[in-house]
């Protein structure tokens, strides 16, 4: 039924990342499809705020991003055959999106984060990438 799996993690909470994890880690085992994971880095928005970082900040914050995530990723993902592993810039769920079409994702899978009245119930960037995807999206809690 699938053959990739796109998990989307947030490497600044791992802990949260957990139960999606699991998620996707079946469905790729079910159908031994492969399984993407990545995490979205925010940008800084305006050029005035990121004039306030040094030049290398970004790379920098790149690559820290990058090592958490093969980190994770070895200790979770540990007995998953087929992983790929991605770290993007940009608006959280624009760029899963663009990762879903890129990687011909036949399912998304994003943790819901701590919920709030205001956001329905799961969050912002897991109710944008399930109102837009083209493909089923699994929203864990």
């Amino acid at each position: 039924m699938f053959k990739t799996v796109l998990l989307a993690v947030d490497v600044n909470d791992l802990e949260g990342a957990k139960r999606p994890a699991e998620t996707a880690v079946r469905l790729a085992a079910a159908d031994g499809a492969d399984l993407h994971v990545m995490n979205v880095v925010p940008d800084f928005g305006m050029a005035l705020v990121g004039s306030f970082f040094s030049p290398d900040h970004n790379a920098q914050i790149m690559k820290d991003a990058k090592a958490a995530l093969e980190a994770w990723a070895k200790e979770n993902l540990k007995d998953v055959a087929n992983v790929t592993l991605q770290v993007d810039q940009g608006t959280v769920y624009e760029e899963v999106l663009k990762e879903s079409e890129t990687v011909k994702a036949d399912v998304i899978v994003v943790g819901a984060h701590k919920s709030q009245l205001k956001d329905y119930l799961i969050g912002p960037n897991a109710a944008r990438i399930s109102r837009h995807a083209k493909q089923s999206v699994f929203v864990v809690r």
